[in-house]
C-alpha cells in the first residue's frame, strides 16, 4: 500500500512558499494600527509569524481619517494555485474598548454550527484573530481596537469554494494556522472536508455523500436529493477523509466517484491523484477472475490501457465488474475508517451513468 500523507507535494522541485489570508489580515492590520498612533501609516510592514519568521509585506493602498486606518496588504500565495492569489485584503482598525473583530465586504459571515467560530460571527478563524492580537500587543500592550477585515471582490471569490455549503455566507474566510502557504501541500482543501464533516455533524446530518468529482456529486445528489451541505468534496484526498471520520463519524457516508478514482481506493490507495496512484489493469483483471469472468476477456482486460478501455469491455459484455470495485473499494475504506461509519461505494462512468454499487449494510438494493 502506498504512503498515505495527504499532503505530498505535487511536484518535488523547489516551489515559491505564499502567505496566507490571515498573514495578509495581520500585516493590513499591524499597519493600519501604526497608521492610528503615529498619523502615517508605513509602505512596508513586517509581523511575527507564530512559527517566529518575520515576512515583510508591502502596503498598496491605505486611508486615514480622523478616527480609522485602513492599509491594504495583496496576496501572494507563492506557486500553490490558490483561488485568492492576488487577492486585495484590507483592514480597516477604529480605536474602542478591548478588541473585536467585524467582517467587511468580502468577508463572510457564519450561519452554520459546526465551524471553529459561534453562528453570527465574521468568518475570521482563531489562529488569524490570535495572529493580530499579538502583532498589535507588540506595539501597544493595553491596544484597544475595532478590526474589521474586507477582501476586494470576496463574494465573487467565495462562491468557487466551500463556503456556500458550510454555510459561511457573503464572502471568504480569513485563515491560516501558521501564516504560510506550502504549495501543493493540499493541506486547505483536507481542512474543508474536516469542516464539511463538522458542519454535518453540528447540524444532524447523518448521511453524507464523498464524491470525487462534479460528474459523480451531481448523480448522487440527483439520487438522494442531498442539499449541498450534505456533500463533501472529497477529490483524491480519501484517506484524509477517511481518516477524519474514524473519530468524527456520520452514520451513513456514500462514496461516490469515477470507476477509475474507485478502482484505485479498491486497489488500497489512500491519495486517488494521478499522479500518486495509477489504475492497474491487472488488479482489475484479477477482480473479474474472482467474479467468473471468461479468462479471454480477463486477459483482455490485463492489457487494456486505461480506465476508459475497461469500462468499455464492462459495457460491451454486461459485467459486473464495477460491483466487484465497489465492493473491494467498499472493504478498504471500512477498514481505513475503522469500521466507525457506515459506508456506500458508488461508481459511475464518465457520463454519470451507475456502473457499480456496494449498499451500505442491511441494504439490497
Amino acid at each position: 500500500m502506498e504512503n498515505n500523507d495527504d499532503t505530498t507535494n505535487y511536484d518535488k522541485r523547489e516551489l515559491k512558499r505564499g502567505w496566507t489570508t490571515g498573514a495578509c489580515a495581520t500585516a493590513a492590520a499591524r499597519a493600519a494600527y501604526l497608521g492610528l498612533l503615529s498619523g502615517k501609516i508605513p509602505v512596508e510592514i513586517e509581523i511575527t509569524l507564530p512559527g517566529g519568521q518575520t515576512p515583510v509585506f508591502q502596503v498598496i493602498d491605505s486611508k486615514l481619517t480622523e478616527d480609522s486606518a485602513m492599509a491594504a496588504i495583496e496576496k501572494d500565495a507563492g506557486d500553490d494555485p490558490d483561488i485568492t492569489h492576488g487577492a486585495i485584503i484590507r483592514a480597516t482598525l477604529r480605536k474602542a474598548e478591548g478588541v473585536s473583530f467585524k467582517a467587511g465586504p468580502g468577508v463572510g459571515m457564519v450561519t452554520k454550527p459546526g465551524l471553529p467560530l459561534e453562528v453570527g460571527e465574521p468568518a475570521i478563524n482563531p489562529a488569524p484573530r490570535q495572529m493580530m492580537i499579538d502583532n498589535l500587543q507588540s506595539i501597544d500592550a493595553d491596544f484597544g481596537v475595532e478590526i474589521e477585515i474586507s477582501v476586494d471582490n470576496g463574494e465573487a471569490l467565495a462562491a468557487n469554494t466551500w463556503n456556500p455549503r458550510l454555510g459561511i455566507l457573503g464572502g471568504l474566510s480569513i485563515l491560516g494556522t501558521t501564516g504560510v502557504v506550502i504549495p501543493y501541500s493540499c493541506s486547505a482543501w483536507i481542512a474543508s472536508i474536516h469542516q464539511g464533516i463538522d458542519v454535518a455533524r453540528a447540524t444532524n446530518i447523518d448521511h453524507v455523500a464523498a464524491c470525487t468529482g462534479k460528474t459523480s456529486e451531481g448523480a448522487v445528489s440527483e439520487l438522494y436529493g442531498f442539499e449541498p451541505t450534505a456533500i463533501l468534496d472529497m477529490g483524491d484526498f480519501a484517506g484524509g477523509t477517511l481518516k477524519y471520520l474514524r473519530t468524527h463519524p456520520i452514520a451513513k457516508v456514500t462514496i461516490a466517484g469515477g470507476f477509475g478514482k474507485l478502482s484505485k481506493l479498491a486497489a488500497g490507495h489512500m491519495d486517488l491523484h494521478s499522479k500518486r496512484s495509477q489504475v492497474d489493469p491487472v488488479f482489475l483483471a484479477k477482480l473479474a477472475v474472482e467474479g467468473g469472468v471468461a479468462p479471454e476477456i480477463c486477459d483482455e482486460i490485463a492489457e487494456a490501457n486505461s480506465a476508459g478501455a475497461i469500462m468499455e469491455i464492462i459495457a460491451r459484455d454486461n459485467l459486473t465488474l464495477g460491483d466487484h470495485v465497489a465492493q473491494t473499494a467498499q472493504t478498504i475504506a471500512l477498514k481505513e475508517a475503522h469500521h466507525n461509519v457506515d459506508i456506500e461505494v458508488l461508481a459511475y462512468d464518465r457520463s454519470g451513468k451507475l456502473i457499480g454499487r456496494a449498499p451500505f449494510s442491511g441494504d439490497s438494493s
